[in-house]
């Protein structure tokens, strides 16, 4: 077996074991700093429907890149602790035109100081440049990979 193959079988070659394992880091930073107000998913719906009041839950579903049916039973929950609310659309009674509760806005400006740590711990190790490479090439990695995904991102100029 020549170098190379060798080298693919080393976990630490693969990209997907890597991102797997930045994920996890990522998770459990966000927990220890959000101390189980929201989950990452929650966060990521309430900050972009915060961003986009009024939206349909497929429209918000694209925009986290999530399948509808987690975005639906995820703003169930959200609905549940009274940090948004569903509307069904009048025209279209099948979809549910979402809104963030006053309650909800407040929990996202609370939270903001804790969403600046867990980013800053994140990246501590990386210089401010490296940080802004970094984001760059993982932003890239991601748009130019988007299709193969099982939930693409629905990018808000396409949603």
């Amino acid at each position: 077996m020549d170098n190379d193959n060798h080298d693919l079988l080393d976990l630490h070659e693969h990209p997907g074991h890597l991102l797997r394992r930045a994920q996890q880091i990522s998770v459990s930073i966000f927990h220890d700093e959000i101390q189980g107000e929201l989950t990452p998913v929650q966060y990521a719906l309430l900050r972009t429907l915060a961003a986009s009041p009024g939206i349909d839950q497929v429209t918000l579903a694209g925009l986290v890149a999530i399948d509808t049916s987690t975005g639906a039973s995820v703003c169930a929950r959200l609905e549940e602790k009274g940090l948004l609310e569903r509307k069904v659309i009048p025209h279209n009674r099948r979809q549910r035109a979402l809104t963030i509760t006053a309650s909800g806005t407040a929990l996202l400006k609370r939270l903001d100081p804790a969403v600046h740590r867990l980013r800053d711990r994140l990246l501590a190790p990386l210089t401010a440049r490296e940080q802004a490479q970094f984001m760059r090439l993982l932003d890239k990695l991601v748009l130019e990979n988007n299709a193969q995904s099982r939930a693409p991102l629905a990018r808000p100029d396409a949603a």
